[in-house]
């Protein structure tokens, strides 16, 4: 006849389990990082290389409106501080601020994507698509690549907002915010990347 164990034990034996499971998918969080890291690397790498080759069309010059990129920069580096914010909330267990900051991160999100898209269809319209040269062919895959990238990231912080006002915040879903937050950031840094050397640097070229 075997005993029933205490309830203290079967809760330490849960969280030692939440914390085995969150410290593999933190590790495959990393590796995921690395890879996407490997993936711009690349992309910056091939608009290096063909971003001179206009085909007789325009050139970054001719198309880019740095004033209107700058407002759409603003707008995802804010969103990195309310992402911050955020995570300050969650660290003192404050639900209220906590779904407020991330809700205004995705706002901001929202606003820079759709700024994006906005900039893309002008392009496409006055016949500037990505057929049109090399050069614009390098540049909606990298800057498309970066807002898709964002685009999941929203999901994944809508999904995180529904999670919180539901379950409150818990252990996995506190892990789950810290990764989003290191991905959140990551984008900002590769979005700093592609604003100096696309568009700042398209424009004196």
């Amino acid at each position: 006849m075997t005993t029933a164990q205490p309830p203290l034990e079967l809760a330490n034996i849960e969280r030692e389990q939440d914390h085995d499971s969150v410290g593999l998918a933190t590790f495959g969080f990393w590796l995921y990082l690395m890879t996407d890291c490997v993936l711009f690397a690349a992309l910056f790498a091939t608009y290096a290389v063909l971003h001179q080759n206009f085909a007789g069309g325009p050139t970054g010059k001719d198309l880019f409106d740095i004033p209107y990129v700058f407002v759409e920069t603003l707008c995802l580096l804010l969103s990195s501080t309310s992402a911050g914010l955020a995570l300050l909330a969650m660290q003192r267990l404050d639900r209220t601020r906590l779904l407020y900051w991330l809700g205004l991160t995705v706002l901001l999100g929202m606003g820079f994507i759709g700024m994006e898209l906005h900039e893309f269809i002008r392009l496409v319209n006055a016949g500037n698509g990505p057929q049109r040269s090399a050069f614009l062919s390098a540049f909606f895959t990298l800057v498309g690549t970066h807002g898709l990238h964002v685009t999941v990231g929203l999901i994944w912080m809508t999904n995180m907002i529904l999670q919180i006002g539901f379950r409150g915040i818990t252990f996995p879903i506190q892990s789950r915010l810290i990764r989003l937050s290191l991905f959140w950031h990551f984008l900002d840094l590769i979005w700093i990347g592609v604003f100096t050397l696309v568009y700042l640097m398209g424009v004196r070229s």
